[in-house]
């Protein structure tokens, strides 16, 4: 029997980029909202055994709706954002369930995810404690100081894209969150708790159909995966 998975899905964001006033996570793809497919994938696997949705007021109605119609029985819980992502997080972390061992935090955002990468990336917590999805990245990066102008180019090979799901041991990730205090504000992603206390976290090779919906161009390039996969009878 597998250790207890609780997964947190941060749907608490806006869309500035995006240029909408809805919530991204309700943009329709093939005519279902984002986060239906999301919700699906972590419904289908069978190492999450409860979902908590983490998103803003105005948007409670319509994910308990949307979780009712389509039979989304693992979600437990649907909670209030907070005023950053990290606080969005903490607030779905609170809400999962006690016997909760591992917690798998995913943007609710990225409606590509498949139950093979939550399955991979769950195992390899189970064995680590910490890992993530990620994939290589194909561009050259370049750092650069203030007026931007280029100071250093790292090497291609050490550069990973990082995703989400990011999977963390209970015990290990609440002790990063107390020790990094108010810092925990500043971080983009989960991962960079485990590291601001010198813990180690194992990526997990993603695909880069995982992307997550910021601009009008991923919904374009989404939708273009879906009928692909649609297609060719995986989905």
């Amino acid at each position: 029997m597998s250790a207890y998975v609780s997964a947190v899905i941060v749907a608490a964001g806006g869309s500035v980029r995006m240029g909408i006033a809805d919530s991204k996570q309700f943009i329709p793809l093939l005519d279902k909202p984002a986060i239906e497919y999301t919700l699906k994938a972590f419904q289908k696997c069978y190492l999450i055994k409860e979902i908590v949705i983490v998103c803003r007021e105005q948007d409670v109605d319509r994910i308990n709706e949307l979780v009712n119609q389509n039979g989304f029985t693992k979600v437990s819980k649907v909670v209030l954002g907070g005023s950053s992502r990290s606080a969005s997080v903490r607030n779905g972390i609170k809400a999962a369930n006690e016997k909760a061992k591992y917690f798998a935090i995913h943007d609710g955002a990225r409606p590509l995810i498949t139950v093979d990468e939550i399955e991979r990336v769950v195992e390899a917590a189970f064995e680590t404690g910490a890992a993530t999805l990620g994939t290589s990245v194909t561009d050259t990066i370049k750092i650069v100081d203030g007026f931007n102008k280029i100071e250093s180019t790292p090497l291609r090979s050490q550069l990973r894209a990082v995703q989400t799901p990011q999977v963390f041991e209970r015990d290990l990730y609440m002790f990063a969150l107390e020790n990094a205090g108010e810092n925990s504000l500043e971080f983009t992603d989960d991962c960079a708790l485990i590291e601001n206390m010198g813990g180690e976290v194992l990526v997990v090779k993603g695909s880069e159909e995982n992307i997550k919906l910021t601009t009008p161009v991923d919904v374009i390039l989404a939708e273009s995966i879906l009928k692909n996969r649609i297609k060719n009878g995986n989905f």
